[in-house]
C-alpha cells in the first residue's frame, strides 16, 4: 500500500515540477524538441524507479536513431510509457488517444511538444491525425505507436489497429518492432497495485514497409509476429499469430470474431 500510494505521490509530483522546466528548455533553446531530452532522461527514470522497476533494454544497435522511423510496441501497462521514452536515445513523439489532450501538466505538455492525438470515436478525424503523423515523420520526427490500441489484460499480444501500418505506408519509414515485458506485472492495467520486479524493453530488426508494397496487413503480421516472437524470448506469454487485426472500433477483439 505504502509503495502504490509513493509511486502516485512521485508520479503527480514529479510530472508537475518537471512542466515548466520543459517549457524554459524550450525556450532558452528555441527547440521545443529539445524539452524530450528531459521527459526522457529525468522524468521517465523516476518514475520507473518509484514503481521498483529493474529496467533493462535490448537491440538498442539494431535500429538507426539517426533517421525518422516509426517504433510499434505491445502495451502491458501504463509504465510503458515512461520505459519506451527512456529506452529510445531518440526524441520521438507519441500517437495517443484524444482524451489525453485533456489531462492536466500531462495533455497541456503532451499539446506543446507536437504529439499527435487520435479520436477513436470519428473516423474522419483519426484519419486526418494518422496523415498529421505521416507528415511530422516525413518532417524528421519518429513516432510511438502502441498497436493494440490499449493495455492488455493478461499481458499477451493482442490484435493490432491498421493505424501505425497506414502511416508507414504513407511515411515510407522502416517500422521497429519493440516489446516491453514485465510492465504488465509490475503495474497491470487499471490498477495502482504495485509489485516490484524486472521490466525490459528490446528492439527487432527494423521492417522496410515498402517491400509490402499496398499490402497493409501483410506489414502488420510481419511486425505482430516479430513482437510475439521477441516477447517469448524474454519470457513473455507471446500472442495467437493467427488474430492479427482488431475488429473496427474494438481494442483487443479479433476481427474474425465479427463473422463468428
Amino acid at each position: 500500500m505504502l509503495r502504490n500510494l509513493f509511486c502516485v505521490f512521485i508520479a503527480i509530483t514529479w510530472t508537475t515540477v518537471l512542466f515548466p522546466v520543459t517549457i524554459l528548455v524550450s525556450l532558452f533553446t528555441l527547440n521545443i524538441s529539445n524539452s524530450l531530452f528531459v521527459v526522457r532522461r529525468i522524468w521517465s527514470p523516476v518514475l520507473l524507479w518509484a514503481g521498483g522497476a529493474q529496467y533493462t533494454v535490448r537491440g538498442l544497435e539494431k535500429a538507426d536513431f539517426t533517421k525518422p522511423a516509426i517504433y510499434v510496441c505491445n502495451h502491458q501497462s501504463t509504465l510503458d510509457i515512461p520505459a519506451l521514452f527512456a529506452a529510445l536515445p531518440v526524441n520521438f513523439r507519441f500517437v495517443a488517444k484524444e482524451q489525453l489532450k485533456y489531462v492536466p501538466v500531462l495533455g497541456w505538455y503532451m499539446s506543446m511538444a507536437k504529439f499527435v492525438f487520435v479520436d477513436r470515436s470519428n473516423h474522419k478525424k483519426a484519419v486526418r491525425s494518422l496523415e498529421l503523423a505521416a507528415q511530422r515523420i516525413r518532417g524528421g520526427i519518429s513516432i510511438g505507436m502502441f498497436a493494440e490500441g490499449t493495455r492488455s489484460d493478461d499481458q499477451s499480444v493482442m490484435p493490432f489497429k491498421k493505424g501505425p501500418f497506414a502511416v508507414a505506408m504513407k511515411a515510407g519509414v522502416p517500422v521497429v518492432p519493440v516489446v516491453i515485458e514485465g510492465s504488465g506485472k509490475l503495474m497491470p492495467k487499471n490498477s495502482w497495485n504495485i509489485t516490484p520486479g524486472p521490466v525490459t524493453v528490446m528492439l527487432g530488426e527494423p521492417i522496410d514497409p515498402l517491400q509490402f508494397g499496398d499490402d497493409r496487413e501483410a506489414l502488420m503480421k510481419a511486425v505482430r509476429d516479430r513482437i510475439i516472437d521477441l516477447s517469448l524470448e524474454l519470457g513473455g506469454k507471446g500472442g495467437d499469430k493467427s488474430t492479427v487485426v482488431a475488429m473496427k472500433g474494438r481494442e483487443g477483439v479479433p476481427r474474425d470474431q465479427a463473422t463468428a
